[in-house]
């Protein structure tokens, strides 16, 4: 307790205390307004965790050209592949989170999260989730020998055919190689899985020759042996038809509701990336990607944009981090 002269003296510290408390706290989130309207004022750099040409570098590009645009700063996309993308993510987590690095990341780093033993970088806690940019619907295509030409076919002949079937893919870990897993937990069924290291250009090149009887493949690269004849394509992988395949099915209408894989890939950032800052990036990204021109060109790559709010896109990474965990634990997939 204190007394007299000495407790006024104690409350007079205690409220100057708090004023400078709230004075430092004002000044500090008009500096942060500032600073977030003003941002970009220097280059940014746009990391890229996939080789160039790949569908993650394309999406960078275009992005980092129209945001470029929009903030009057140069958005240098840098790409840093390896380790199935997970060199490039670590890079990003570990940069200051000051709005000049940004990263362009997606499915396989959810998938990463389990298919990983150990990751130098946490996803969720690591890394601010941002925007969703775009989504790439996948096809279920078969050689045309096989007799199955809806997915209930499918499913019936690999039920009368357990562990016959098989499907190829780009590897281990691929997305549309668990988009196939996921598919035969959800049908109760076992096909043989044949994975092919180099890429998925000579998995392309057997499912066309009927070595691999089917496969789970992106649009629109598998679109030219789709018309040609020489793949047939039995449904789409995502909740939506996609205008390349207006009248396939989505695996959720065709036999099995809830069925839902794409591709996507969306902005992240450093995880203590000022709010403000979150928002702005947010901001512009769904403005650049509701034009006109954005929308045709993300068209022509067989690409959805799908804008959320930075809450709602961490709600979706997380949800997306443990579906994929289901299915690389009953899968059993590994990375050598």
């Amino acid at each position: 307790m204190c007394g007299g002269m000495s407790c006024v003296l104690h409350m007079e510290e205690t409220v100057n205390a708090a004023i400078r408390f709230c004075i430092f706290s004002v000044a500090l989130l008009i500096a942060s307004m500032v600073w977030a309207q003003d941002y970009p004022t220097r280059p940014v750099r746009m990391v890229a965790p996939f080789a160039p040409g790949g569908a993650t570098d394309v999406l960078a590009r275009l992005v980092s050209q129209k945001l470029g645009e929009r903030w009057g700063q140069t958005v240098i996309v840098d790409n840093r592949p390896g380790a199935g993308g997970n060199i490039g993510a670590e890079l990003a987590a570990r940069a200051a989170p000051d709005g000049y690095t940004l990263l362009v990341a997606g499915a396989p780093h959810a998938i990463n999260v389990t298919l990983y033993g150990k990751l130098s970088y946490d996803l969720v806690k690591d890394l601010a989730a941002i925007n969703r940019i775009a989504g790439y619907p996948s096809a279920i295509v078969v050689h045309p020998s096989l007799p199955a030409k809806t997915i209930k076919e499918l499913i019936a002949l690999a039920r009368k055919r357990p562990g016959e079937l098989n499907f190829g893919s780009a590897g281990p870990g691929s997305p549309n190689r668990l988009a196939i897993e996921l598919f035969m937990i959800m049908a109760n069924i076992k096909m043989v899985h044949i994975p092919y290291k180099g890429g998925s250009g000579q998995m392309v090149g057997d499912l066309l020759a009927g070595q691999v009887q089917l496969a789970s493949i992106g649009l629109p690269p598998s679109m030219a042996y789709i018309n040609a004849g020489k793949m047939r394509a039995i449904a789409v992988t995502g909740m939506s038809r996609s205008p390349l395949l207006p009248s396939v099915p989505t695996v959720n209408e065709a036999g099995l509701p809830g069925f839902d894989v794409t591709s996507w890939y969306g902005m992240f950032a450093p995880a203590a990336l000022p709010k403000n800052l979150v928002a702005k990036i947010n901001g512009d990204i769904a403005a650049i990607l509701g034009t006109p021109d954005m929308k045709q060109r993300l068209e022509k790559l067989g690409a959805d944009p799908g804008p959320m709010s930075p809450e709602d896109f961490g709600k979706f990474v997380r949800a997306e981090v443990e579906k994929w965990a289901k299915v690389v634990k009953e899968s059993g997939a590994k990375v050598d």
